[in-house]
């Protein structure tokens, strides 16, 4: 599905990008300047000079057992580490708690997803305020609402993330600057809309997340290459090796999205096929260039530049393609080998203590950092990861 009428709007951006640059950079300071309320301050993750040792009592057999330990010790450090802090909604705790939600299913324990109510009750299960330059941010808390709506089905849950789309439906579309300009968006907001969708019975929340994926799709996708831009600052960068710059978490996100948004899509949606291919596609592109060590670099195309491997990307495309698998959209021969072995590789960056390491800091492209650097939203991407991985394991088990 393509909105014809924004297509030549569309190409001009591709091309020349600077007007919508300019718009991004310089208006965002303003916005949260003028009336955007933020949570409490509460630290996403660090860097430290001593992290201690890697542990090594830890396997990376892709047996259900060996998972489910691999993810409680992350977990469990993850949940210590924010225990004294204030809760928070913003887009790096949301993606937390999505993977808490994960685990607590996973593991069969309640205390992460008590976590999850304890901020959805002092929040009122309402979003963050609305910033008009990251709207689709404030949705990946919603993710976790929803899901603890589906089993408690209180009106009190849902009634606010329902309010805030009616709100973004009846905005005019703005030619100059989409509503999800930026690559990292398509996880965010997407599945909410869709999960919505289906709890109530409503298609116009499933209506809205098309067709704004479409114009975010047609914007930063690369067709040829099968990856996505993080913005359209990026469409004309390249790598020292002369290659496109393709950010692993960028696409990570992207893929992630993709999946989520089919796990609530009606199996007769018209649109079901379009993201099933695009998840074959950049599927198939990851998979070509995985890492000796199983893992992806911040920079995708330029490997050499980039020392490390970065967790959290690497985490949403296990995700991603574990859960193609597991529903059968993914040839098992192809993929199995893949993820497994990114499994592996992700598991030998957790610490002694449970700490995930050589996950990227907040930022907007490829970057260096530490490799005992540990995030929140990687540890939510590897919990993502780990309850597909799991699943996956048993099937062979039987």
């Amino acid at each position: 599905m393509r909105p014809n009428w924004k297509d030549n709007v569309l190409s001009a951006i591709k091309f020349l990008g600077v007007a919508l640059v300019v718009v991004q950079t310089l208006s965002a300071p303003s916005y949260s300047q003028q009336s955007a309320v933020r949570d409490p301050i509460a630290s996403p993750g660090d860097q430290p000079e001593s992290p201690g040792p890697l542990a090594t009592d830890i396997s990376a057999a892709i047996r259900p057992r060996a998972i489910r330990a691999a993810m409680r010790r992350v977990a469990d450090w993850q949940l210590q580490q924010i225990k004294n802090q204030p809760p928070n909604r913003e887009w790096f705790y949301g993606t937390l708690d999505i993977g808490l939600m994960a685990a607590s299913r996973t593991l069969h324990e309640r205390m992460y997803r008590d976590r999850v109510v304890a901020v959805g009750k002092y929040f009122e299960w309402k979003l963050t305020p609305l910033r008009p330059h990251a709207p689709g941010n404030d949705y990946a808390m919603a993710q976790a609402f929803l899901d603890i709506y589906r089993t408690s089905h209180r009106k009190e849950e849902i009634a606010p993330l329902q309010k805030r789309f009616d709100e973004s439906i009846n905005v005019p579309d703005n030619p100059d600057k989409p509503v999800w300009w930026w690559c990292d968006a398509l996880f965010m907001e997407p599945a909410a809309g869709m999960q919505l969708s289906q709890l109530t019975g409503d298609p116009q929340y499933a209506r809205y997340v098309e067709h704004e994926w479409a114009i975010t799709e047609h914007l930063l996708y690369d067709s040829q290459v099968h990856l996505f831009s993080r913005d359209v600052t990026y469409i004309a960068k390249h790598e020292r090796n002369g290659e496109k710059i393709f950010w692993s978490r960028g696409n990570g996100w992207v893929m992630a999205g993709i999946v989520r948004v089919l796990a609530s899509m009606p199996h007769n949606d018209p649109l079901r096929a379009h993201y099933i291919g695009l998840l074959r596609q950049m599927s198939e592109e990851v998979a070509s260039i995985q890492g000796r060590d199983g893992l992806w670099r911040p920079g995708m195309l330029d490997a050499a530049s980039y020392p490390l491997p970065e967790i959290s990307g690497s985490a949403f495309f296990v995700y991603a393609m574990a859960w193609g698998i597991n529903h059968h959209l993914l040839d098992e021969r192809i993929y199995r080998p893949v993820v497994e072995k990114a499994w592996r590789g992700m598991v030998k960056h957790i610490y002694q203590d449970g700490r995930l390491g050589c996950i990227q800091p907040i930022g907007g492209g490829p970057e260096t950092y530490k490799e005992d650097s540990s995030y929140v939203f990687g540890v939510g991407a590897f919990l993502l990861a780990g309850s597909e991985m799991e699943v996956m394991s048993r099937h062979r088990s039987r």
